[in-house]
């Protein structure tokens, strides 16, 4: 192991002030409160303060499902609550900041100097926004891939940060739409006809719309992420292509929105049903895919003596993970079961670092991390391995003959 800062031989040479991670994170909050606070206000200029209000209470209803199906896929190697809180900052307050000033103009443009005498709200909704919006959303992506790799390292990573921003841009989206909708109402005495309309085809039917544009191109990251470093072509190529994806199933979405008679249910059941189904396969098959890398990785890792032989298989299955969990909570209380998770955290961690470097693409400073990650499993497993072994499935594997410990009754084969 290192040795400890006070036997170095020579003193680390400061990062010059501007490098600061805390005077970034301030800069990066204050860019977004004031980008929050302008879009506020202009949503509140078009709604009034009534329709503001109605069309906030209503827009935070999908919010918590959309943030904890996320945060499920994201289950194995969570990403830190600061970067899906960025993301989704992003997405509620620079993003649509972005898209309300940048569509109006650009349609505007359109109509007057290229497509003459063109319905402005149809170009608007079928050219200008898709390019416009989707642009905005994957910057966050963009930001995350480049600068915080260390949590970006394949699809799953790209689908939650996609999710997570565009169900950000979403939401205040939302508050304009329903709070516009509302106004409408009370402007015409028509009660809430037109707002229950549009709460039904927002929340209720198309919650999700955003998501799955954004979560294509957070696809494209993912893969990219993945990729070792020469394949220099395909991690550009990939997310433009993901980009471009989005962008025209976007399109296509606003466009049947946009016509009358079925147009909309066609692409809805034909369309945006079936590539939502397959992206829940994918984040799904991507998750147990996960799972088993770790399981299998770890192996290695308990052949030469840092984990017990029976660990990955409880690694390898969140099920087993929750029972080790809670055996330490019955045992050790709330500081045992702190242990184990992140004793599990480390160990995953180190699984997937190992794997990505055996794919080709190691992390730059893989063999630090390692030994980073190994000491934490050295300093809570003699906490965190007991209940761990005893919650493993009981499966031999055939690289580890030697026997296994006796399963814990409490636990489900």
């Amino acid at each position: 192991m290192p040795v400890p800062p006070a036997e170095w031989r020579y003193a680390p040479r400061r990062a010059p002030w501007w490098h600061s991670r805390t005077l970034r994170a301030v800069a990066i909050g204050i860019l977004l409160a004031l980008c929050g606070l302008t879009i506020l206000a202009i949503v509140r200029e078009q709604t009034g303060t009534e329709g503001f209000l109605i069309g906030l209470a209503l827009s935070v209803l999908p919010v918590p499902l959309l943030i904890a199906a996320f945060r499920w896929v994201d289950s194995v190697e969570p990403s830190p609550w600061r970067a899906i809180a960025f993301a989704f900052a992003w997405g509620a307050c620079a993003a649509t900041l972005v898209a309300v000033i940048a569509n109006g103009f650009t349609a505007e443009w359109l109509v007057t100097s290229v497509v003459a005498n063109g319905d402005i709200d149809l170009v608007g909704a079928t050219f200008v926004a898709p390019v416009v919006e989707e642009l905005a959303k994957a910057a966050a992506v963009l930001l995350l891939f480049l600068h915080r790799r260390r949590f970006f390292s394949g699809v799953v990573d790209g689908i939650v940060t996609a999710g997570v921003t565009a169900a950000g841009f979403a939401f205040t989206e939302n508050i304009l739409y329903l709070g516009t909708a509302y106004a409408d109402d009370q402007i015409l005495s028509d009660g809430v006809a037109t707002t229950a309309q549009t709460f039904f085809a927002r929340i209720v039917m198309s919650p999700f719309a955003h998501p799955l544009f954004t979560a294509l191109t957070g696809i494209g990251f993912g893969i990219a992420a993945a990729l070792p470093p020469r394949r220099r072509v395909l991690r550009v190529a990939l997310p433009l292509l993901g980009l471009l994806t989005s962008m025209v199933l976007h399109a296509l979405w606003n466009g049947s929105a946009s016509q009358r008679g079925l147009h909309f249910l066609l692409v809805y059941a034909l369309f945006m049903v079936p590539v939502l189904a397959t992206l829940i396969w994918l984040a799904v098959w991507s998750r147990q895919k996960e799972l088993r890398t770790v399981r299998d990785t770890l192996h290695a890792y308990a052949a030469q003596g840092w984990i017990n032989a029976a660990e990955p298989w409880t690694l390898g299955s969140m099920h087993a993970r929750s029972q080790a969990r809670a055996l330490a909570r019955r045992t050790h209380g709330k500081p045992g079961a702190q242990a184990v998770s992140e004793y599990h955290a480390a160990a995953t961690s180190l699984a997937l670092l190992r794997a990505r470097a055996e794919r080709g693409a190691p992390a730059p400073d893989f063999a630090a991390r390692e030994q980073e990650l190994l000491y934490h499993l050295l300093t809570r497993r003699p906490l965190a391995s007991p209940p761990t072994t005893a919650a493993t499935p009981h499966r031999p594997h055939p690289h580890y003959p030697y026997p296994f410990p006796a399963q814990h009754p409490g636990v489900r084969r």
